[in-house]
């Protein structure tokens, strides 16, 4: 059973921990949402937007009943609209709970147990369905070339042909940054621009773990259209003012999506973050304006996970 007590939220964030070796589901606790975006001005009731959590565990281990080790990478994946999230600790420590234990008579059998046992498990903690599916490593892509590929619907007009790379194709070398806070009013709307989509992307976004103050490393990628835009440079400090800030990756990312809309308000908005693993886990949220913006090859538990080069 998992742990459903928010008063054991972060037990173990921060904390030393003993490491289980055999299936404990009580290992898992959540964290309600709410707390986080109450700041924001965003209700769990009213979302301004759609969009999932994927999360990629790479350090997925268990056995097969001959007790030969099994190895995997699980993808998980759960709405946006969930009141809870996963503590991610606790994911690493339930998913490091499997690896004495005896699964089933192959390889794929262990793996689809151990999805099958995840999503129920983290289906129950957080009172949403959760997808999980555990993947081969050799089926583990290299590159980001289906995001590319999957996205070729919005690559029209005379506009972005694909995502612009902010600190490396503006002249940024004699902007001074030195806001390293959370700062929205450093969004500059370009009123009728020229380009009515545009596609960002930054390597540059870093924040700190809320609860261990350990950094978090990720890639920021940003779909825009309307009548008006944000000034890339602006945006640019905008996602570097992160940087000294202490928020879970959820949170940075509505917090970007959210910004934007209340200063561009555009008729669009895609916000996607891959954030580089840390304890053998990536977490990767993406908040949208609608349904065709998602990245389906993102939240779509079946196909593998996606890796960036941080990754």
């Amino acid at each position: 059973m998992a742990n459903l007590d928010n008063k054991n939220v972060s037990k173990h964030l921060g904390q030393t921990s003993d490491y289980k070796t055999t299936y404990d589901a009580s290992l898992l606790v959540r964290e309600p949402r709410q707390s986080n975006r109450t700041h924001l001005g965003i209700e769990d009731d009213n979302l301004p937007f759609i969009g999932y959590d994927t999360w990629n565990a790479y350090e997925i281990s268990a056995l097969t009943n001959n007790g030969m080790p099994v190895v995997g990478v699980a993808k998980i994946v759960y709405p946006c609209s969930s009141k809870y999230i996963v503590e991610s600790k606790s994911i690493k420590l339930y998913f490091n709970s499997f690896n004495m234990t005896k699964l089933g008579e192959s390889s794929e059998v262990v793996r689809d147990n151990i999805g099958q046992m995840a999503s129920k498990d983290l289906s129950e903690l957080l009172d949403m369905v959760v997808q999980v599916k555990v993947h081969s490593n050799k089926r583990a892509l290299s590159d980001t070339s289906m995001f590319v590929a999957e996205k070729e619907w919005m690559h029209s007009e005379n506009c972005t042909p694909s995502y612009i790379t902010l600190e490396d194709d503006y002249p940024v070398d004699d902007i001074k940054f030195s806001v390293y806070t959370e700062t929205p009013e450093l969004l500059e709307e370009i009123e009728d621009a020229p380009c009515k989509k545009v596609y960002y992307h930054s390597a540059l976004l870093k924040s700190n773990c809320r609860v261990t103050s350990q950094p978090d490393w990720g890639d920021v990628y940003i779909y825009m259209k309307g009548m008006n835009t944000v000034d890339p440079i602006s945006l640019l400090q905008y996602i570097v003012s992160f940087r000294d800030e202490s928020h879970f990756h959820e949170e940075i990312c509505e917090a970007i999506y959210k910004r934007l809309m209340d200063t561009i308000n555009p008729d669009e908005l895609c916000v996607m973050c891959l954030y580089a693993r840390r304890g053998g886990i990536d977490i990767n949220p993406e908040r949208a304006s609608h349904e065709k913006l998602l990245h389906h090859t993102l939240s779509q538990v079946d196909v593998p996970h996606i890796k960036t080069p941080k990754q």
